[in-house]
């Protein structure tokens, strides 16, 4: 999963960062992309469980890292554009904003 901190890395040098809140619904939607690009999906209740709590494990091992990259590093235009991305290519794509 390290195209979390790639992903913020990416998106740096900021003149107005993103808040608190815009970097924690960034890294839940970075990972929701990042398992649909690998195809999870679910049909029963126990497999939706299964896959929130793989999202859930994936959020708190990067989140730390992500989340100090993301407020630190990281222009909200960049969080803004990558927030309405809907796949991982879109969210690449967000590096072109000046």
């Amino acid at each position: 999963m390290k195209w979390l901190i790639a992903a913020a890395l990416a998106l740096a040098a900021c003149n107005k960062g993103p808040s608190e809140e815009q970097c924690k619904q960034l890294l839940d939607h970075l990972v929701d992309l990042e398992f649909k690009q690998a195809g999870a999906t679910t049909t029963t209740e126990a497999q939706k469980g299964d896959l929130a709590k793989m999202k859930a494990t994936v959020g708190d091992a990067k989140g730390p890292e992500f989340m100090s990259a993301c407020m630190d590093r990281t222009a909200r235009d960049r969080v803004e554009c990558a927030m309405v991305a809907s796949d991982v290519a879109a969210v690449a794509k967000c590096d072109e904003i000046n």
